[in-house]
C-alpha cells in the first residue's frame, strides 16, 4: 500500500478526452474533458475540467472542475465546483471536500470524486487477501474497508492490483449494506514514450445499469 501511495508522475502533462455517460435507460451523452497533471515540490495534482453548455435561454457556458491534490500517504484534498456561468473569482465558489463528502457524481457520471482520487487507498483498514491471476495479469487482491461508511458511500472495495505496475486491474465497490454497487476497470492500454498508459477507464453501476467511460486522447 505504501508503494502505491508513493507513486507519482515525474513531470507535468496535459491531455484531452471525452466522458461518455449512458444511463439505465440507454440514453447516452458525450462531454469533452480536459485533464492536467501538475507536479510541485510538495505534492502533485490531477485536474479535470469540463466546459459545457447548460440549458438556458442564453445557452450560457458553464464549468465543472475538480482538482485532486495528492500528498503521498496523507489524505487527498479535493477542490470542486460546478457553475452554469463563467466567473472571475474561483476561490469564492470552490468547495473544499474530504472523506465521504467526495461520494458525489462528477458531471452526472458514475464516477464519484473519490473514485477519481482513488480515495479508498487512504482508508485505515487495508488487507491483502491472496495472490490471483485476473484479466491475464498476476495480481494481489486487496480489501479496503471503510470504518465509518456514509449511507450513500462505499463500505468496502475489493481491488486486483497488478504485481508489476501496481495499477488497478479491476475493482468492486460495495454499498453500506454490503451489496455490490460498482465495477471499475481500465482498458485499452497503449505504450506512449516507452511507458504504458490507460486510454479508457470504465465505471459501471450494477444497481442502476448505468455506465460511464472516460476516454483519453493518447499519442500514438
Amino acid at each position: 500500500m505504501q508503494k502505491i501511495l508513493e507513486q507519482q508522475p515525474t513531470e507535468n502533462f496535459t491531455n484531452t478526452g471525452v466522458l461518455k455517460i449512458r444511463d439505465g435507460s440507454g440514453k447516452t451523452v458525450e462531454i469533452p474533458i480536459g485533464f492536467r497533471t501538475t507536479v510541485t515540490e510538495t505534492n502533485w495534482q490531477s485536474v479535470y475540467n469540463i466546459h459545457k453548455i447548460f440549458g438556458s435561454k442564453e445557452d450560457r457556458p458553464g464549468w465543472t472542475s475538480l482538482i485532486v491534490i495528492h500528498d503521498g500517504g496523507n489524505p487527498n484534498h479535493y477542490q470542486f465546483y460546478e457553475l452554469p456561468v463563467e466567473i472571475e473569482k474561483f476561490d469564492s465558489v470552490v468547495k473544499n471536500l474530504a472523506g465521504d463528502q467526495t461520494a458525489i457524481s462528477f458531471a452526472g457520471s458514475d464516477f464519484w470524486l473519490c473514485d477519481l482520487g482513488l480515495e479508498f487507498f487512504h482508508w485505515p483498514q487495508q488487507k491483502v487477501l491472496k495472490k490471483d491471476v485476473h484479466r491475464s495479469r498476476g495480481c494481489t487482491v486487496l480489501e479496503s474497508t471503510n470504518p465509518n461508511p456514509s449511507t450513500n458511500g462505499y463500505s468496502r472495495v475489493m481491488s486486483w492490483i497488478d504485481d508489476e505496475s501496481l495499477g488497478i486491474v479491476e475493482a468492486y465497490a460495495y454499498d453500506v449494506r454490503g451489496k455490490l454497487l460498482k465495477d471499475f476497470y481500465p482498458k485499452d492500454f497503449k505504450k506512449v514514450d516507452g511507458q504504458w498508459q490507460v486510454q479508457t477507464l470504465i465505471m459501471e453501476n450494477v444497481q442502476t445499469g448505468s455506465r460511464s467511460r472516460l476516454e483519453f486522447d493518447l499519442k500514438k
